[in-house]
């Protein structure tokens, strides 16, 4: 049974009064998307935070999202809340949303998901209203299911679906295996009435539901268009994909959050890559849509354009960051363009209008596969600017020796499993173990980076750690791996030199770098040694202020950064890691605020069992 609390205040609100946000539009000190706004950018316009008074701020309030002691709750949560005229609306690992007064905290109302299901781990998403609906809380669930709530109560959206769902698991998607994983992991991206939808399915096996990418009716839930991930018979690049090998193929699928050009009416789709991802034996081709960013009308989805970045990928280097869509001045002009990042951390800044990269790629030659059953493509695409922003080999001459017990354990892993180090875009073998780099978790984690406009700087946290791989033959005749990452798991030192984690800027009118500075620190190192990087999830916020924000690390900290400069500027310990990304707004007595949720758990080996929202802001005058 479906459980509704609302809050008194809520409850009373008359139906004039819940159009009117609908009718003004967000503020432009609120937080109405995962990326602050369609673009997916992450920069705030507020200005009463600057890297003169950062050092000052502190504590505002705390909100717990567990309803009962001993709730049961996901493992962790990665989720960025919304915040629109003065109320917070948050997603918790304890299948509830629930919408907070943005300056006390003070919860307005909560609405319980049925059963086991949850709200997606990283966000949901706002639609405004219009003169005739009332603002609504669009999400898909872990379950697959679409979800409409009324933004002011809390109460299933009427005239939405059924009681406010919609079940999204439609034979077309489910790819005649009723049975497979479909779920949402993602918020969507919200253009005019239209909710545009990516997909969570499962890595293993090859069969599965399809990623294609749908929009739904804001105010009917109707299903408005789909865009099939992988090109169907008599498609455009259907060719791509040997034989029969696109039937029933998971994978290549929006798993993370999309962006808009609201002014254009273009969407575009970081794809990632087909299943199984490590082993492209069994769907030889360029494979696309997969890995590959794509361009399609927002209002029809219709296909414009594709960047495919990585070639029949068997490494799983996907997209695995939203796009960015930022302005880039070169040679006198001003190009309209957007970042896109995969998991080996090269950034391709590319013309958003035409696909075409700004500042050049060259089709490199990589190693080819020692998998007799497979064939690597010869070339990949090379940005020539920037560079890379992530390791991308390992020799063993550079195994880490920051301590006696750490190099020992490394080198011990080693020799037990034969591993061997590995050039960029490697293969994996079938006879012994690998240390690849960037790891199955990549350089950049799934939030990507934010843009400063003012400042023309992308500013993104990447990751600088192994993973040992080695492919194994499955009994049902498909591939599988045996994987880990490449650290000492007693210290939780990593086995190559730091840093282990850094935070870089990147100025996208060069495609330089401007800054670049070690993230985290690890605190069972003696002083002088603890400034090593450290893993990082979630991703930064940047501000006109001139302040980048941003938690993720797993030593459980959140920090602020000068954005033009990369200085540190503030640093609060955390009971729990936040393995998410900030937002910041203006609340209701002046001040700009900063919120992150924090709740530590198993994703980077953090203590688990955090269940906060964090809520930070300079004292009052």
């Amino acid at each position: 049974m479906r459980k509704l609390t609302i809050g008194l205040m809520a409850a009373c609100l008359p139906l004039a009064a819940s159009l009117m946000p609908s009718l003004a539009g967000p503020s432009a000190t609120d937080w109405p998307a995962y990326g602050h706004d369609a673009s997916g950018g992450r920069f705030s316009p507020l200005t009463q935070i600057t890297p003169g008074n950062a050092s000052k701020l502190q504590v505002a309030w705390t909100y717990h999202m567990n309803p009962a002691p001993g709730g049961s709750r996901i493992p962790t949560s990665t989720t960025t809340p919304l915040m629109v005229d003065d109320v917070i609306y948050l997603g918790t690992p304890y299948g509830r949303v629930v919408a907070l007064d943005a300056t006390t905290g003070q919860q307005i109302w909560a609405y319980q998901l049925p059963g086991t299901d949850q709200p997606p781990f990283r966000g949901m998403g706002y639609w405004p209203g219009d003169t005739t609906m009332a603002p609504r809380i669009i999400f898909g669930s872990t379950q697959g299911k679409l979800i409409a709530l009324d933004a002011k109560t809390g109460a299933p959206a009427k005239g939405f679906g059924d009681n406010g769902v919609v079940d999204t698991k439609t034979p077309e998607i489910m790819n005649g295996l009723p049975d497979a994983y479909y779920g949402y992991s993602s918020p969507p991206a919200i253009y005019k009435s239209l909710a545009i939808f990516g997909s969570r399915v499962q890595e293993a096996p090859s069969k599965g539901a399809a990623g294609d990418v749908r929009a739904w009716d804001v105010r009917t839930g109707k299903l408005a268009w789909t865009f099939h991930s992988i090109p169907r018979p008599g498609e455009k690049f259907h060719d791509t994909w040997d034989g029969d090998s696109w039937k029933q193929r998971s994978g290549v699928n929006v798993w993370n959050m999309l962006t808009v050009d609201a002014k254009r009416g273009i969407a575009y789709l970081p794809f990632g890559a087909p299943t199984f991802d490590r082993y492209g034996g069994d769907h030889k081709g360029t494979n696309l849509f997969s890995d590959s960013l794509v361009a399609v009308d927002a209002n029809t989805g219709k296909y414009l354009w594709h960047y495919q970045v990585t070639h029949h990928d068997i490494w799983d280097y996907d997209l695995d960051t939203p796009p960015v869509l930022l302005e880039v001045k070169k040679d006198g002009k001003t190009i309209p363009a957007v970042a896109a990042m995969n998991k080996s951390a090269l950034l391709f800044i590319l013309n958003r209008v035409t696909g075409e990269p700004i500042f050049g790629v060259t089709e490199t030659p990589v190693p080819p596969s020692p998998v007799a059953s497979e064939s690597a493509s010869p070339t990949q695409p090379i940005p020539n600017k920037p560079p890379q922003l992530a390791r991308s080999s390992f020799s063993m001459d550079e195994l880490a020796n920051i301590t006696p017990e750490q190099h020992a354990a490394c080198q011990a892993m080693i020799d037990k499993d034969h591993l061997t180090g590995s050039q960029r875009f490697e293969p994996i073998p079938l006879d012994h173990g690998i240390i690849r780099f960037p790891g199955g978790e990549g350089g950049p984690e799934w939030a990507g980076g934010a843009f400063d406009p003012k400042l023309g700087l992308f500013i993104v946290n990447t990751n600088n750690f192994g993973y040992t791989e080695k492919l194994v033959p499955q009994a049902n005749g498909e591939m599988g791996m045996v994987s880990g990452r490449f650290v000492d798991r007693k210290t939780g030192l990593y086995c190559q030199n730091p840093p282990w984690g850094q935070l870089t800027a990147v100025n996208v009118n060069t495609g330089d770098i401007a800054w670049q500075v070690r993230l985290g620190i690890s605190d069972q190192l003696p002083e002088g040694q603890k400034n090593t990087g450290r893993p990082s999830n979630g991703g930064p916020i940047v501000t006109a202020g001139g302040v980048t924000f941003i938690a993720g690390t797993d030593d459980q900290r959140f920090r602020a950064f000068d954005s033009r400069t990369g200085k540190e500027l503030w640093t609060y310990k955390l009971d729990y890691s936040a393995h998410a990304t900030p937002i910041s707004y203006k609340g209701k007595d002046g001040r700009q605020f900063v919120a992150v949720v924090a709740t530590g758990g198993s994703y980077l080996a953090s203590p688990a069992g955090g269940d906060s929202l964090m809520v930070f802001a300079l004292p009052q005058r």
